[in-house]
């Protein structure tokens, strides 16, 4: 098992009025799910669920009040230190809802992939660019852009580029937070097409946090569906989504947009380190 959350739980303290008073907030109750090597696992619920709380418990930008966190059977320190934080980010990489979280926007695009690189010392200094076009073009980016600064990009380009530096670390797992809620129809459907064929090229595993049921019948194999910050239902997708038990899945189903039924497909190059870049139809503009 590459990944195990058990009993993760996670108060917040919150002050008011003019004494400061201090109530607690619990967004995260008693969450426990797994996320097998080459497997896909979703986080589904609505604003508030606690399911992005969840993600970054993961990743170590939370800490938990409670419960711990597992991979390859090792438990990971819920207050990391420098040296667990580079452990943990080789293993595991997060992209964000807004791509611009992750992309400095006064540096250009190929400095920034092959800071992550050498960070991670994975490939020698003289055959960095190389990896850094090989990812662009992973991703379906010209490799010509990787002389631009996040700013000159649109919004697909961005969360593209967000993909191949967090690829650029060679991560088992990626943590994706709402990886497409930010786009427009038609890029959504690229950039799901393309997380899925990467998957599938890679064998990286995948833990996907989402309000849209359509995203995750894409992208996962399984699902824990949060609400008010408790796990309330899970299982395989197929069977969540046609039998669902809880009348809060059968409201998400039911809100699922049409546009997302059946992305359109996307061609994406196979990606193998010390490859040569596949050709392929790329985004340049």
């Amino acid at each position: 098992m590459l990944l195990e959350a058990r009993g993760l739980c996670k108060d917040f303290r919150l002050r008011s009025g003019l004494l400061g008073r201090s109530s607690r907030l619990s967004a995260v109750r008693d969450v426990s799910f797994t996320v097998p090597s080459s497997g896909s696992l979703a986080i589904v619920g609505e604003t508030g669920s606690g399911k992005t709380t969840v993600a970054r418990i993961i990743v170590g930008l939370e800490t938990p009040t409670k419960g711990e966190v597992l991979a390859d059977g090792s438990e990971l320190s819920p207050r990391p230190g420098p040296k667990e934080r580079r452990r943990r980010a080789r293993m595991m990489q997060m992209v964000f809802q807004n791509p611009m979280m992750s992309l400095d926007p006064k540096q250009r695009i190929q400095s920034a992939i092959r800071e992550v690189i050498l960070f991670h010392r994975l490939r020698p200094a003289a055959s960095c660019d190389a990896r850094v076009e090989e990812l662009l073009l992973a991703v379906g980016l010209d490799g010509s852009l990787g002389n631009r600064r996040p700013q000159q990009l649109s919004g697909g380009q961005s969360q593209r580029v967000a993909i191949a530096l967090a690829l650029a670390a060679e991560p088992e797992l990626l943590v994706l937070d709402e990886p497409v809620s930010a786009l427009d129809v038609s890029t959504q459907a690229q950039i799901l097409n393309l997380l899925a064929d990467l998957k599938a090229q890679l064998g990286i595993s995948l833990l996907t946090i989402s309000h849209d049921l359509a995203v995750i019948r894409q992208l996962a194999d399984e699902v824990v569906v949060m609400c008010k910050g408790e796990a309330v239902e899970s299982g395989k997708v197929d069977a969540v989504l046609s039998s669902p038990q809880e009348p809060y899945t059968r409201q998400l189903i039911d809100a699922v947009p049409e546009h997302l039924g059946k992305a359109q497909e996307t061609a994406v190059p196979r990606l193998h380190p010390g490859s040569a870049p596949a050709k392929t139809m790329v985004e340049s503009t």
